[in-house]
């Protein structure tokens, strides 16, 4: 038994060797180099399942409030299922309404701005799906180049990505992927909505040689919580969006007493504003095992992990902009 174990390991880390060859098309040095910090300015599309729940409708709000940093070019629906949504078709198509409506409500023009996602998550034969978002995200992103990239920031299941860089595995080098998924490296398993939904994607991002950042969520981005009283205190009445905002966050919930919610989403927006505000570290890419825990292996390439969030400086900043709009 312990020698068939030895054997299915050995098969396994050979065939992540091979993945992450067929992948990577840049140098350890021109990643580390595009994962520093951004500059001002900087090209950014926007991966959202924005029906799942409520912090990505706060998430594509802040986005669009920060053009002072970087430029928002695209929008994306990704695909969830949950009580929301039976299948992730739905999911997106739910997501994408969604996103019409946060733009309708702050007049932004949609005209080729919002795009919809994969209709299903990656399988094991990772045959990728082409949809609207891929087709965007592999056009935009042959536009730039490693000494001035797209980021992609993505926070829900990271299907979309990971189909744009199965169908044009080129891009790996034009980009840097910014996703809110997955656990801090040290908590006991990886079970979380966004990394479970589809967690063959989520190894393909991992494999590419990508230049990554993951904010993790349990452990890390689950600082990130606010309350009724707050939201009620600096969003009532000051536009049409923030008193949006206010009635999905005050519904999500019936017993608002001693409660509060993480406005995940959010933390993954700031990375592009400014990047103090949730510091991070190098790390080595792991990956994903059947049994929803981390591989770590010191030989593979380096990721950038966020480990903190300085939960006020980012309240306060998008409590500025959204009461100025």
């Amino acid at each position: 038994m312990k020698k068939l174990f030895l054997i299915i390991s050995l098969i396994c880390i050979f065939s992540q060797v091979i993945q992450a060859q067929n992948y990577t098309k840049i140098t350890e040095i021109q990643r580390l180099k595009m994962l520093e910090k951004p500059t001002k300015g900087a090209s950014m599309v926007f991966d959202t399942d924005t029906y799942n729940e409520i912090d990505d409708q706060f998430a594509l709000v802040y986005a669009i409030l920060s053009k002072e940093s970087f430029k928002l070019e695209a929008v994306y629906a990704a695909p969830f299922s949950n009580n929301r949504a039976e299948n992730p078709k739905l999911g997106m198509e739910l997501s994408y309404e969604e996103i019409l409506r946060i733009l309708d409500k702050m007049n932004v023009n949609n005209e080729g701005f919002a795009h919809k996602g994969s209709t299903k998550y990656l399988t094991k034969d990772l045959k990728p799906e082409s949809s609207q978002a891929t087709d965007d995200m592999i056009k935009r992103a042959l536009r730039h180049s490693p000494e001035n990239p797209l980021y992609v920031v993505a926070v829900g299941a990271i299907t979309n990505v990971a189909n744009a860089i199965l169908l044009n595995p080129q891009i790996t080098k034009n980009i840097v992927v910014v996703w809110l998924g997955g656990n801090a490296h040290f908590w006991p398993d990886t079970r979380e909505f966004n990394l479970s939904q589809d967690k063959d994607a989520a190894n393909v991002i991992l494999d590419s040689g990508v230049p990554f950042v993951q904010y993790p969520c349990v452990g890390v981005v689950s600082q990130f919580t606010t309350t009724v009283p707050e939201m009620e205190h600096y969003l009532k009445g000051h536009n049409e969006i923030s008193d949006y905002l206010l009635k999905i966050f005050k519904d999500y919930h019936k017993d608002h007493f001693a409660w509060s919610k993480v406005l995940w989403d959010m933390t993954a927006i700031t990375y592009l504003i400014d990047r103090n505000w949730t510091p991070s570290q190098l790390v080595h890419a792991p990956r994903v095992t059947e049994f929803d825990t981390y591989s770590f292996d010191n030989n593979r390439h380096l990721i950038r992990m966020v480990y903190h969030i300085r939960r006020d400086l980012i309240f306060k900043d998008f409590f500025t902009k959204l009461q100025s709009f």
